[in-house]
């Protein structure tokens, strides 16, 4: 009977209390919101009052970590003018080999010994140098120097190349030792289908075409574009960056300069140095060994040239066509066709018209879309400065146009297939606008590829967002 009035008074002050546990919850769930409504308010704030064009989207990677293998070792040979760039196991030769690619002075009669680390030992082999036929005459050249593995070292994993009459017995730290790459073979199942090797950028401004290619090359189905950069704007460097962390970039550091005087020139009288236009066609080879057994196809063309089909919209399409047509394995080559970039004139009345966005004239670099008309072929220009799709792995050496060894040799295709459309300085300077010839294959990409380009001039902080357009 006692206990009663305890246990009354009990659940009495429990009822009581329940409302205020509810008033306290309330309270502190209200107080929660508006703290983060602050916080929202704030980075709204500072987001809206980010002065343009400054306003860039934060970047999660930079080129440094993006790609931490893609470093040029440039590791010179103590007493010669050979300057060494990287080196990869060559499998489809008859004896095991390493192929080192390498700047040379033609002159120089160098002879080269190879030290393979293996398994921690030291294992020595005479190297072979090879200078390529094409140098456009000027004084350094590439060169491939294979090194015979020798018995013994069944998985040589890097290497030092020295002048045959060098003391290497002093052990492998005093020499520059090279990665060894490709060492295992790749039949199929490739990281990639398509890589575009762009070599050779340098003091480059034109960051609207740069855009507009990439964007473009993304359409027709390609997988990775690697680009050898000497310098360039600090609004070009933003957009590599961008493609660098959306992992279509690869950004290979090309400072061949700091050791040669590099001529920015095709043939010496255009242009004082050392060696062709930046060291363009080392830069080539060693793209096209980089990717050897990462892509199943590679082209070699400049920011300026897009390969474009006739019949079909992309690159996936294409491939089979000209493997039925042609064979496989084979060095596709590509027609050269002039669009001169200072002419604008207005598409014919059976055409549409070229669409451009009018803030696009803000950004530095070339539109594409304006610039449709093209240079007549003649008997001089049908056959020059074009570009090629190859097979890697049936490519032993190559060059800006064509390759020089291959095991399946190359062939033309036909235009009506597909063609190089090349947005550049005029090479026909005396035609009047009348003799140009309308081409508006390129009209057909334009929806995607004005969206895709507005979006990441957007993203970049070169256009202003969309509700300001």
């Amino acid at each position: 009977m006692s206990n009663k009035p305890r246990q009354w008074l009990t659940l009495k002050t429990l009822r009581c209390l329940v409302p205020v546990f509810l008033v306290l919850a309330f309270l502190s769930v209200l107080l929660l919101v508006q703290q983060q409504n602050g916080i929202s308010h704030l980075m709204n704030f500072q987001l809206w009052t980010r002065p343009y064009p400054e306003q860039k989207p934060e970047l999660v990677c930079t080129e440094e970590t993006a790609y931490p293998e893609r470093m040029i070792s440039f590791a010179p040979v103590k007493n010669t003018k050979t300057l060494l760039l990287s080196a990869y196991q060559e499998h489809r030769t008859n004896k095991k080999e390493v192929r080192v690619i390498a700047v040379v002075l033609r002159s120089e009669k160098a002879a080269y010994r190879c030290i393979f680390n293996c398994q921690e030992q030291h294992h020595i082999s005479e190297g072979v140098s090879n200078i390529h036929k094409d140098h456009f005459r000027f004084p350094y050249g590439t060169a491939d120097i294979m090194c015979p593995i020798p018995s013994g070292c069944e998985a040589p994993t890097h290497i030092a190349v020295v002048r045959s009459a060098a003391n290497y017995s002093q052990g492998m730290t005093h020499h520059e030792l090279l990665e060894i790459r490709n060492r295992k073979v790749q039949s199929d199942g490739f990281a990639f289908n398509f890589t575009v090797c762009f070599s050779t950028m340098f003091n480059f401004t034109n960051v609207l075409q740069l855009v507009q290619s990439l964007t473009m090359l993304e359409l027709l189905g390609v997988n990775r574009v690697v680009i050898y950069k000497t310098d360039c704007s600090p609004e070009t460097q933003r957009i590599l960056d961008y493609y660098v962390c959306k992992g279509f970039v690869e950004l290979i550091p090309w400072s061949l300069s700091k050791f040669i005087n590099v001529s920015y020139g095709w043939l010496p009288e255009h242009g004082p140095g050392q060696i062709h236009y930046v060291g363009q066609i080392p830069a080539l080879n060693d793209c096209l060994y980089r990717y050897m057994y990462k892509s199943r196809y590679v082209a070699l063309n400049d920011v300026d040239e897009l390969i474009l089909p006739q019949t079909v919209n992309s690159w996936l399409e294409l491939l089979p066509l000209l493997e039925k047509k042609y064979g496989v394995n084979k060095c596709y080559m590509f027609q050269n066709n002039v669009f001169p970039k200072d002419v604008v004139l207005p598409p014919p009345p059976s055409a549409a018209a070229a669409p451009s966005p009018p803030l696009w004239k803000n950004v530095s670099g070339v539109n594409i879309l304006d610039h449709l008309y093209q240079e007549p072929l003649t008997k001089e220009s049908r056959y020059i400065q074009f570009k090629i799709l190859v097979n890697p792995r049936a490519v032993f050496s190559t060059s800006v146009h064509g390759v020089l060894s291959s095991q399946k040799g190359c062939v033309w295709v036909q235009r009506e297939i597909a063609r190089m459309y090349h947005t550049r300085d005029k090479r026909q300077p005396e035609l009047k606008p009348g003799q140009l010839l309308f081409d508006g294959r390129l009209l057909s990409y334009s929806a995607p590829l004005i969206q895709t380009v507005n979006a990441v001039l957007r993203e970049n902080g070169l256009l202003p967002a969309e509700g300001k357009l």
